[in-house]
């Protein structure tokens, strides 16, 4: 790094620039009237917020609209359906009462259309005390809670991706929150089984670290809780949060309390792209989080437009692994938000995975994909399998709300075009309670019966 790259990171002081900002980023970096409108039309539903290192260190401004970085942060035309962006522009210049209504109104029916709390996140995940719901909960793998603290309900910039969108749009009957952790450590105790905290988001790292501190020491006195996980995308988009942040050192301590205690650490570090990891800054958090003894595991969806290629996942593993972080997932993404504009049809993320795969050293071989965190739980494409049937996808349950489902390998007819288990047809052979998990009870049986009828036939 150059000493002056070098003086301006240390000098560097965080501030979020959002949707009434864009035309003093437009004026900077030459962002033409369309790309500006469409920012402004389209983070009328969904969140936008970038800051001054992504803005200047991540984004080549040389390559719009198709740099994958600008791609990841700012809202793009395609990302909500022709008619919604009419709806939205006929509105959006209109001052009257009446108007500004319709377009409040308009804005809530889009949001209800996006499918803003996928894989019963809502219905399924939220635990209950003694009858009332505790906020800010979910539980849906025996041994892992997640954990939403209040104050961490935001990020360092979002990315346009993200399936937790709905957290950010200041809507509260969409937003997971809780105000502490006392619902969590009662709830821990009546729940011996938990034996992992996923503390989550937003980013947690958008705290303080006094703030943080008050979310994560209580879990250091619940005995049966031997993993605390943070999520984040901090070290990709504000690494100087672990750097030279006026609390940086504090939180580094606060993990080696962590730590200490006899708990282990894991920072979930979201990486999309390699360039995330290209810059000096970036490097030297993840040595210095490191350094306190906690584990980085990285992690992100497959993302058209964005990664959507063998070589850059390829090359994001290395990188990883060449800093001592653990590659681990590559994710399906998620059927919300703009999932139209980013999702790959899972036969072409099978072939990406696999030629990434083959091209790692065995280190980093680590890592699992693509994979869908659906309702029944984590299912894993594993391949593509040809027989005298037929062709199938090969499919496994990583991890599951029924434990007995977990590890089990099922099949599923292939096709060109399915990008989530929703649009997959199962073989008719599947277990029956995996194929309850998915389609239900009556449906399975109907499922499981034309197996039968077609045995006999």
């Amino acid at each position: 790094m150059s000493p002056l790259a070098q003086a301006s990171d240390e000098a560097a002081r965080y501030r979020a620039y959002g949707p009434r900002h864009i035309d003093e980023i437009a004026a900077r970096y030459g962002l033409d009237d369309a790309s500006r409108e469409t920012v402004r039309l389209i983070s009328m539903v969904l969140p936008f917020r970038v800051n001054e290192y992504v803005l200047e260190q991540l984004i080549d401004w040389q390559r719009l609209p198709d740099d994958p970085m600008y791609q990841l942060v700012f809202p793009q035309k395609g990302m909500l359906n022709t008619e919604d962006e009419k709806r939205l522009a006929v509105l959006a210049d209109q001052t009257d009462a009446a108007a500004k209504r319709e377009l409040r109104e308009t804005v809530r029916d889009i949001r209800a259309g996006l499918n803003p709390h996928p894989s019963g996140q809502m219905s399924l995940n939220k635990p209950s005390q003694n009858g009332v719901e505790l906020p800010g909960l979910q539980h849906k793998y025996r041994e892992t809670v997640l954990y939403f603290p209040g104050q961490g309900q935001t990020c360092h910039a979002y990315c346009t991706y993200c399936f937790r969108w709905a957290q950010f749009v200041g809507d509260a009957d969409l937003k997971f929150s809780a105000p502490d952790p006392s619902g969590l450590i009662t709830y821990l105790g009546d729940h011996p089984e938990i034996n992992d905290v996923l503390v989550t988001g937003g980013d947690p790292m958008i705290m303080t670290t006094d703030r943080l501190r008050t979310h994560i020491e209580p879990l250091l006195a619940v005995d049966t809780v031997q993993t605390i996980r943070i999520g984040t995308k901090s070290v990709a988009y504000w690494p100087q949060r672990f750097t030279t942040d006026q609390d940086a050192d504090d939180v580094l301590r606060l993990f080696e309390q962590v730590v200490a205690s006899g708990k282990n650490l894991a920072v979930m570090a979201h990486f999309s792209h390699p360039r995330e990891l290209s810059t000096d800054i970036a490097r030297r958090a993840i040595s210095r989080i490191k350094s306190t003894g906690a584990l980085v595991y990285c992690q992100a969806p497959l993302i058209a437009h964005v990664n959507d290629d063998a070589t850059a996942w390829r090359d994001l593993w290395k990188a990883e692994l060449a800093l001592g972080a653990v590659p681990y997932y590559m994710f399906v993404e998620r059927d919300t938000g703009p999932h139209e504009y980013f999702k790959v049809p899972l036969a072409k993320a099978a072939g990406i995975f696999q030629e990434a795969y083959r091209q790692l050293p065995g280190l980093a071989r680590t890592v699992r994909g693509p994979v869908m965190s659906a309702t029944p739980g984590k299912v894993a494409v594993d391949g593509i399998q040809d027989t005298a049937e037929g062709r199938y996808f090969q499919l496994r349950m990583l991890q599951a709300r029924n434990p007995a489902l977990v590890g089990r390998p099922f099949r599923a007819l292939y096709s060109d075009t399915a990008a989530w288990v929703d649009e997959l047809e199962l073989d008719p052979a599947t277990d029956l309670d995996i194929a309850e998990a998915f389609l239900g009870s009556a449906a399975a049986r109907l499922n499981n019966a034309g197996q039968t009828e077609n045995t006999h036939s």
